[in-house]
């Protein structure tokens, strides 16, 4: 409000953002090369650093597991509507429910993602899916961001209908892939570093910033439901795919033997593959236990399995 010299007093609209603000960005003279174009993050960045932009990565799989962008990743039980994102220029919410009736393991079945309207770029944009339902369109039918100069910075693709669709947000220098496999969705993002900071202190909760609350994320001393598969075949099952035996592995087993359902084991594997795609550093790749200071020992993991109970530890700081 003050920053635009807009009254307290009566009905007000802000103006739409701007793009993300660049450090050491700033008007171009007339005699000086042409600026950039407002709707490339990338570009843009490049041409007045000399590199590359930094980027983070975030996704949301299986009963869920949440990689957020500080590498922390948490089996959670977030049950109901969670915001992944809450920033100035985009909003992500996946909506859960219990895998099984009692099981305290949940899987999304919704996911709202909002483009927010960006002045010289897109207009807002509104995309949601749901299992069984993954439109390669926004809401309002559309495959871009509208009729602004800078519309074709927003678009939506995909290569295998109903299964997997990828958004790019070329304005901020994010692309998303969305996908259903085992009736349950997979969200997966890289995005700008500048863009991911853009929130304020009431836009705290965000399972990409934070993870899980620790309310919400499942506990060694919890116990779950297990599902008509054994451990040694959800581990056989989850190796063929995932031969590390990392935390990518590990919610694969756990998802396995929740769900009772082996097609959960193609969840992981594409988050690993999107990790692997998305990561600026690739020996953040795969994270295990010991990362956070827990070691971690066949005998842990498989003492509760072996008395009947599967307790995740995937809990990792």
């Amino acid at each position: 409000m003050i920053q635009h010299n807009c009254s307290r007093q009566g009905p007000t609209a802000p103006p739409p953002p701007r793009g993300p603000a660049l450090p050491g960005s700033g008007p171009v003279g007339s005699s000086g090369p042409p600026a950039p174009d407002p709707c490339d993050y990338e570009g843009q960045f490049s041409r007045l650093h000399g590199r590359p932009p930094g980027f983070l990565h975030c996704a949301s799989f299986g009963d869920p597991h949440v990689r957020s962008f500080h590498h922390h990743f948490h089996t959670c039980r977030v049950q109901g509507a969670w915001p992944l994102l809450d920033n100035d220029f985009l909003y992500v919410q996946a909506t859960s429910s219990p895998v099984a009736s009692g099981a305290n393991a949940t899987a999304t079945r919704k996911l709202t993602i909002i483009f927010k309207n960006m002045q010289e770029c897109i207009d807002q944009k509104v995309y949601q899916a749901e299992v069984d339902n993954l439109p390669a369109a926004f809401e309002d039918g559309s495959i871009n961001g509208g009729d602004r100069p800078g519309g074709s910075s927003l678009s939506v693709r995909t290569a295998n209908p109903g299964n997997h669709v990828e958004i790019r947000a070329a304005y901020i220098g994010t692309t998303i892939i969305i996908r259903q496999t085992a009736g349950q969705l997979s969200f997966s993002i890289k995005v700008a570093e500048d863009v991911a900071r853009a929130f304020s202190a009431e836009q705290d909760l965000q399972l990409c910033v934070g993870g899980c609350p620790p309310s919400q994320r499942l506990s060694r001393s919890e116990r779950s439901r297990r599902g008509a598969i054994t451990i040694d075949t959800a581990k056989q099952l989850c190796k063929e795919g995932l031969p590390v035996e990392d935390a990518y592995f590990h919610s694969c087993v756990f998802d396995v033997l929740i769900s009772g359902d082996p097609n959960f084991t193609v969840a992981a594997q594409a988050a690993l593959e999107d990790a692997r795609a998305f990561l600026p550093d690739l020996e953040k790749l795969h994270l295990f236990p010991t990362d956070a200071g827990v070691p971690l020992s066949s005998g842990a993991l498989l003492a509760p399995l072996m008395s009947g109970l599967f307790v995740p530890w995937l809990c990792i700081q």
